[in-house]
């Protein structure tokens, strides 16, 4: 139990501080209604509190997909609530500072504003929950270099990522809008990078036949993100653990996919030909590594074959490939980071994780780009405050084209 005591006291400590700072705002500036008010306050204090305390010790790492989806509303609902609260008092904080440095007599402030932006700050999250999670975005994307075999001049590439399939319970209705969209492109290969469930296989169940539906003339090619091993779920045994790894690779084949588990392949076109390389994941720490780049492509990966990586954590990129006069990879294809899943006006918190958190990324040195595609689906939280899901379609083509 000490665990969950020490992730309870402090969110516990700081959100009846904020409850405090609100009531004494109420009780002191809200003349008419007063007494309603506090209690509404009081009362909806006491609510979320009691709610937090059996969110943070309901269990996580086992039980059914519907506990975890439960967990996840409950603790986003929780966070709607107090981050719209935070957005009051700092705003009332704000209002506040002309009063102090005033000599006459302090009246009580009008809440107008605090209230408004604390009701805006509550609709913009639960508008990311409710709708724009599933607004589908296509980013297209022109990937020019003078190594693109002639071949493969106007050659398209559709990138998803990050599905997290668990996240919808049975619900098929997003990714079959998705898969759709995807057709759509018309892409001549469709690339996954990684993440397909959130814990365990079994969540893959209801959404094989709709995956399976993807379509392009040189298939799909997929690799293993972090949660695809099965880290995030308290097993019976290590046996349990490996028969449910196992039933992942065989749903991937069902589905007409090609996990590169640390291989590659060559798609030839005419008298042309490309290497689609695939590492399982290899993860910065706390992220555990399994990926092997030389054993994917144990031949010289300096020589003059173009080729394209799928590595799912963009910091395997970072560490390894950029800057590397050995390792002639024009192009890496990740996903991982969601951009955290919020994303408004270009700027995500992601950043201050990853200095790769989402778009291209250039070392400009030895021709290395980087994409990172922020994921279709979501976990921890069930929405996307901005970082719109997304369909990368990227087109080949040399200088001259």
């Amino acid at each position: 139990m000490r665990l969950p005591l020490v992730l309870i006291l402090p969110v516990l400590i700081l959100g009846l501080l904020m409850d405090w700072y609100i009531y004494r705002s109420v009780a002191k500036n809200c003349r008419k209604h007063a007494r309603t008010c506090k209690k509404i306050v009081l009362w909806t204090s006491v609510f979320c509190e009691l709610a937090l305390i059996l969110l943070i010790i309901w269990p996580k790492r086992t039980g059914s997909e519907n506990n975890l989806t439960f967990l996840m509303w409950g603790l986003y609902s929780w966070l709607s609530v107090y981050v719209s609260k935070f957005i009051f008092i700092i705003a009332d904080l704000i209002s506040a500072i002309p009063a102090r440095f005033s000599v006459k007599n302090r009246k009580p402030r009008k809440l107008i504003v605090p209230t408004a932006l604390a009701i805006i700050c509550f609709l913009t999250m639960w508008w990311g929950a409710l709708i724009n999670r599933f607004n589908i975005d296509v980013v297209e994307v022109p990937f020019i270099d003078e190594r693109v075999p002639d071949d493969f001049n106007g050659f398209k590439i559709a990138q998803i990522s990050d599905i997290h399939t668990g996240t919808y319970g049975d619900d098929t209705s997003f990714l079959e809008k998705l898969v759709e969209r995807v057709n759509e492109l018309n892409p001549d290969v469709i690339l996954f990078t990684g993440d397909i469930v959130n814990r365990r296989t079994d969540e893959l169940l209801p959404f094989v036949e709709t995956l399976a539906k993807l379509n392009a003339p040189y298939g799909v090619y997929s690799v293993l993100g972090n949660h695809d091993y099965g880290d995030y779920y308290s097993w019976e045994s290590p046996e349990a653990k490996q028969a449910d790894h196992e039933q992942l690779l065989e749903l991937q084949q069902k589905m007409g996919w090609k996990l590169l588990n640390n291989t590659h392949e060559f798609i030839h076109r005419g008298n042309d030909s490309i290497a689609i390389i695939g590492v399982e994941n290899i993860g910065d720490p706390p992220f555990n590594t399994y990926g092997d780049l030389d054993l994917a492509y144990p031949a010289d990966l300096a020589d003059d074959n173009f080729k394209i990586l799928m590595s799912h954590n963009p910091a395997h990129w970072v560490n390894d490939i950029k800057d590397s006069p050995d390792k002639n990879i024009p192009l890496t294809l990740s996903g991982h980071t969601h951009a955290m899943q919020i994303e408004l006006f270009g700027i995500s918190p992601a950043a201050l994780r990853y200095s790769t958190w989402g778009g291209m990324y250039d070392d400009g040195v030895n021709k290395h780009r980087l994409y990172v595609n922020i994921g279709t689906g979501e976990v921890g939280i069930p929405a996307r405050i901005g970082a719109t899901p997304e369909i990368t379609l990227f087109t080949l083509s040399g200088p001259k084209q």
